[in-house]
C-alpha cells in the first residue's frame, strides 16, 4: 500500500469535501452547490461508493486529491501533504531518510513561526502607544489586526529569541525560521521596534513576516521582510491568498496590488479578492499560484515610474501564459490604500473595471516614442513585436499584429516579417490546474456526457464511427475514447475493471459512470440514442469550429495563392465532415 491508498482508506471523500461544501444526502450520493461558481440549484455530486466527485456546472471531477488541488490551489504534492496531515499519515515512512529529516525540520519551523506571531500579537496588546498607532494612525480595526496576525516586535533585540529558547527551540532553528541572526556569538532578533504583519501560505500557516517601521526614517528601510528560508520564498509567496482565495473564486477575478497594506485596507472594506507580492516583482510562479483560483488576474500597481515599469514587466511575463491579464488604472493617480481611505465606494467600483493587458501595453509603449517617424516606428516595433511573439493563441496573436500595423501605419505583412525570426519559439501552457472559461467548460461537459454514454451503453458505440479521439480536447478523454473503441464489444464493468490500475483512466471512468447515473440511468433507450447522436454531432462541431478558426487566422496573414487554395480545401473538408456526421446520425436513428 502506498501513501495515497492509505490516505484514501483513512479519509472519506464526503468528509474531506464536506469541509468546503455543504453536502446533503441524495440517495447513494451527496449533493451540494458548486464551489467553483455561483449557483442556486445544486449540481455538485459526491459518490462515497466510487470515492469520486463531479461538478456538472464546470465539467470538473476526480478524487479527493484533485478536489483539494482545485479548491486550495495546490499541486499534487501539496494536496498529498495536506490530506496526510488530516489523515494522520506519516509520509516519511514512504520516503527516504533525508525527506523525513527535512519534513521534521519544516514542522519545527512552522511551530516557531506560529509562536512568534502569537508573541508579537501579545506585545502589541501590551503596548498602548503602538496599539494606538495601529488602530488610529493606520486605521485598522481589531478584527483586521486579528485576521492578518498583526503584532509588534519590541526593542532590545533578544525578546523573541529568549521566548523561543524557553519554549525548547534552539538557536539554529530560530535562525532557519528567519526570526534571528547570530552576531558576535550572540543570538539576536531579526526584527526590532516595528509593526509586524504575518506572511501566511495558502493554507493560512505563518511562514514569515513583513516588518514596518513605526515612524518614517529616511535612514532606515520602511519595510523589512523575512529572508529566504525553507518555508518562505518571495518569488512564490502571494500575500493574503489564504484570505482571498474564496472571494477570488466567487468573483472570478483576482486583483494584485503593490503593498501588503493595500491588501489589508481592501479586505477591511469588503473587497477581499485582493492579494499582493513582495514589492512589484511578479514571477510566473506568482501568476500560476493566483490563476489556480481564477484565470482573470488584474494588476493595480501604483502610477509612479516603478509601478508602471512593474506593470509592463508583468504584462510581458504573462503574454506566453494562459491567463487573462488586465490592468486597473485609478483615475486620480492614487494608490489603492489612499483611494480606500478617501472613497471606499470608488475602490469597490474601480476593481471591476480593467483594461486588457495587451491593449494597455500597445498604448503604453507609444507614450514616449514618436511613432510618426521612421526611427520611432522601428523602436516601437522592436519593443512590441517580441511580446506578440509570445502569445500562444494564433487568433489573438494575429489580431494584435494587425492592431500594431494599423497604429504604425504599415502593412500587416511588415509586422509578420519582423516576427519571423522568433516564430519558431513556442511556449508550453502551464500544466498546473487552471481556471477554465465557460466555453471550455461547455466542451468538457459535452465530452464527458458523450463518453459516459459510450462507456455505459455498448449498443450506442456506433456513434463513435464518425468521431475520432483527436476531436476531443482533454488528454484523458482521448485515452478513454481510444480504449472504448478498441474494446467496443466489452461491457462497461469489464472496461472499468481493465483500467482500474491506470490511475487517470480509472478515476475518469468513475467520474463518467457517476455522470451516467445522474443524467441517464432512468431514460428509455430511444432517448439515450437521441442523446448519443446529439453529443457526437456536438463533439464534431467543436472540433470543426476550432480548426476553421485556425485556418481563418492563417488566411489573414498568408500571401501565397497556393497556400490559400490548400487552406480553403481544408475548410471545405471540415464542412463536409460535419455534414456527414449529421447525415449519418439521422440515418442511424
Amino acid at each position: 500500500m502506498d501513501a495515497v491508498d492509505e490516505i484514501k482508506q483513512r479519509l472519506a471523500i464526503e468528509d474531506v469535501i464536506g469541509e468546503y461544501v455543504e453536502l446533503k444526502r441524495a440517495g447513494r450520493n451527496f449533493r451540494g452547490l458548486s464551489p467553483f461558481g455561483a449557483e442556486k440549484t445544486p449540481s455538485f455530486m459526491v459518490s462515497p461508493e466510487k470515492q469520486i466527485w463531479h461538478d456538472f456546472s464546470s465539467g470538473k471531477g476526480g478524487n479527493m486529491f484533485s478536489f483539494v488541488m482545485e479548491v486550495e490551489g495546490l499541486d499534487f504534492k501539496g494536496a498529498l501533504e495536506l490530506l496526510a496531515r488530516k489523515a494522520g499519515v506519516d509520509l516519511a515512512q514512504y520516503r527516504g531518510s533525508n525527506y523525513a529529516k527535512n519534513a521534521k525540520t519544516k514542522e519545527r519551523l512552522y511551530s516557531a513561526l506560529d509562536l512568534a506571531a502569537k508573541f508579537y500579537q501579545l506585545q502589541l496588546k501590551g503596548n498602548k502607544d503602538v496599539l494606538e498607532y495601529v488602530l488610529k494612525d493606520r486605521a485598522l480595526t481589531k478584527d483586521t489586526v486579528v485576521e492578518f496576525k498583526i503584532g509588534y516586535a519590541p526593542e532590545g533585540g533578544q525578546a523573541l529569541s529568549q521566548f523561543l529558547l524557553k519554549k525548547g527551540f534552539i538557536a539554529d532553528e530560530i535562525k532557519k525560521a528567519g526570526l534571528g541572526n547570530i552576531f558576535s556569538g550572540k543570538l539576536r532578533d531579526m526584527f526590532r521596534s516595528r509593526m509586524m504583519i504575518a506572511l501566511m501560505d495558502a493554507q493560512g500557516r505563518v511562514i514569515g513576516f513583513t516588518a514596518r517601521i513605526l515612524a518614517d526614517d529616511p535612514n532606515a528601510p520602511k519595510y523589512i521582510n523575512t529572508p529566504q528560508t525553507l518555508l518562505y520564498d518571495k518569488s512564490r509567496h502571494v500575500f493574503g491568498l489564504h484570505l482571498a482565495k474564496d472571494a477570488i473564486r466567487k468573483n472570478d477575478f483576482a486583483v494584485v496590488v503593490e503593498g501588503n497594506m493595500d491588501v489589508i485596507a481592501s479586505h477591511q472594506v469588503g473587497v477581499k479578492n485582493v492579494v499582493a507580492t513582495a514589492g512589484t516583482a511578479m514571477t510566473t510562479q506568482h501568476l500560476k499560484e493566483i490563476s489556480r483560483f481564477s484565470n482573470d488576474v488584474r494588476l493595480s500597481f501604483d502610477q509612479d515610474k516603478a509601478g508602471l515599469n512593474a506593470t509592463e514587466r508583468t504584462v510581458i511575463l504573462a503574454a506566453g501564459m494562459d491567463i487573462k491579464l488586465g490592468v486597473i488604472t485609478i483615475p486620480s493617480g492614487k494608490d489603492p490604500d489612499e483611494l480606500i481611505k478617501t472613497d471606499k465606494a470608488a475602490w469597490q467600483k474601480t476593481v471591476k473595471k480593467s483594461e486588457y493587458a495587451l491593449d494597455w501595453l500597445v498604448d503604453f509603449y507609444a507614450r514616449d516614442i514618436d511613432i510618426t517617424s521612421g526611427a520611432g516606428k522601428k523602436a516601437y516595433a522592436a519593443k512590441i513585436v517580441p511580446v506578440l511573439n509570445k502569445i500562444t493563441n494564433s487568433v489573438e496573436q494575429d489580431h494584435y499584429r494587425s492592431v500594431v500595423a494599423k497604429k504604425l501605419g504599415v502593412s500587416a505583412l511588415a509586422i509578420n516579417k519582423q516576427s519571423l525570426p522568433n516564430e519558431q519559439k513556442r511556449y508550453k501552457k502551464p500544466k498546473d490546474i487552471q481556471h477554465i472559461s465557460k466555453a471550455q467548460a461547455d466542451v468538457a461537459k459535452t465530452e464527458n456526457q458523450y463518453l459516459s454514454l459510450m462507456l455505459m451503453q455498448p449498443s450506442l458505440r456506433l456513434y463513435m464511427e464518425v468521431a475520432t479521439s483527436q476531436m476531443l480536447y482533454g488528454d484523458v478523454p482521448r485515452e478513454m475514447f481510444i480504449f472504448i473503441a478498441k474494446n467496443s464489444k466489452e461491457k462497461a464493468r469489464d472496461i472499468l475493471e481493465s483500467i482500474k490500475d491506470v490511475q487517470n483512466l480509472s478515476d475518469y471512468g468513475k467520474v463518467i459512470s457517476l455522470l451516467y447515473e445522474e443524467l441517464y440511468a432512468n431514460l428509455e433507450f430511444v432517448e439515450l440514442e437521441y442523446e448519443a447522436a446529439r453529443l457526437q454531432v456536438r463533439v464534431i462541431e467543436h472540433f470543426v469550429k476550432e480548426q476553421k478558426s485556425k485556418i481563418t487566422a492563417v488566411l489573414k496573414s498568408t500571401t501565397s495563392d497556393d497556400e490559400v487554395t490548400e487552406l480553403l480545401q481544408k475548410a471545405k473538408k471540415l464542412d463536409q465532415l460535419l455534414k456527414t456526421a449529421k447525415e449519418t446520425t439521422l440515418g442511424q436513428r
